[in-house]
């Protein structure tokens, strides 16, 4: 969808992308063991994959805070092949998933397991 109206003065002129939930949580599951992400690059990759200028930030938080939590929900049941939702960082290297029921302790034990 082109950008228009307001978007064009942060985002500039070009396309945007919105994506399914379930191509978010496949970006996040594809982070390699040991390895960090942030949600922006997870968003520039899938931009660049539908030859989109941008990926919706807005539906791509909400996308990921949804795979968290299934993560959470998942591995709660007693699943081990969860969506690693602590490899996801936001720039600053903050939960990128926020208020995941976890939390940031859990995350960092998450990561220092996996040497990071």
């Amino acid at each position: 969808m082109p950008i228009s109206g307001g978007m064009i003065r942060r985002w500039g002129a070009g396309t945007m992308v919105v994506l399914a939930p379930i191509e978010v949580d496949a970006a996040m599951r594809a982070v390699p063991k040991g390895r960090l992400t942030t949600l922006d690059q997870i968003r520039a990759r899938l931009a660049r994959q539908d030859k989109a200028t941008l990926c919706c930030p807005l539906t791509a938080g909400i996308f990921a805070w949804i795979a968290a939590h299934a993560a959470e929900e998942a591995s709660a049941a007693g699943q081990k092949r969860i969506t690693p939702w602590w490899r996801t960082v936001k720039s600053a290297g903050a939960v990128a998933v926020g208020r995941v029921r976890a939390g940031a302790g859990p995350m960092s034990q998450a990561c220092a397991g996996e040497g990071v």
